[in-house]
Parts: C-alpha cells; structure tokens; sequence
C-alpha cells in the first residue's frame, strides 16, 4: 500500500535529483513529496544515503508512532533527531568551529 512520504535534500548531487525526480515531485528546491510503497521508499532512502555527499537528507513518512511518522537522517546536519519516551524530538548540535588564520611570527 502507497503512503506519502518527503524528501527535504540540500547540496546534494545533481544526479541524486534526477533519481528522486522519477518517483516524486519536486514542489520546490529539494523538497520531494510522492507516494510510493514502502519498498520503493526504502530503495530510495538507500540510494540517498549512498550518494548524499557532502551535503544532507531528511525523510519523513508515516509510521505506527504517538506522533504519526518517523524521520530519517543522511549527510552531517545540525539538527538531529532524538527518541524521548516515544517522541522524535529535534536536537540543536553546536556548529562547526571554524580554525582561525594564525599570522606568521
């Protein structure tokens, strides 16, 4: 049976793109919404995570939870989810530090 699922991608490859764009439809920028069985959707969640690069993917698609759904993560991303008693909630992460330029002496 076919549910809805969205693919948010950001600096990802371009050919990644394409393969999403064969299964869902990109309403804007990176954003992926479709319908497929769960099967095509875990295929597609593995060809994301395979070739997500440098850049990040979230997933999101119903489940049997309290909230209704569950998110999957690919690519480094400051935001993380994290299971609380049953909940899904979204961790903040520090940002990268940046080494500073040191002058010569």
């Amino acid at each position: 049976m076919a549910s809805m699922l969205v693919i948010a991608a950001t600096a990802v490859p371009d050919h990644l793109r394409g393969a999403l764009s064969r299964w869902t439809s990109e309403v804007v920028p990176g954003i992926f919404i479709g319908s497929v069985s769960a099967r095509v959707r875990d295929e597609l969640w593995h060809a994301v995570t395979l070739s997500v690069g440098n850049g990040a993917a979230v997933l999101v698609h119903p489940a049997p939870t309290e909230q209704g759904y569950t998110i999957r993560t690919a690519g480094t991303r400051r935001r993380v989810p994290e299971d609380f008693d049953g909940l899904t909630l979204i961790r903040m992460t520090a940002p990268p530090k940046v080494k500073e330029m040191q002058s010569p002496s």
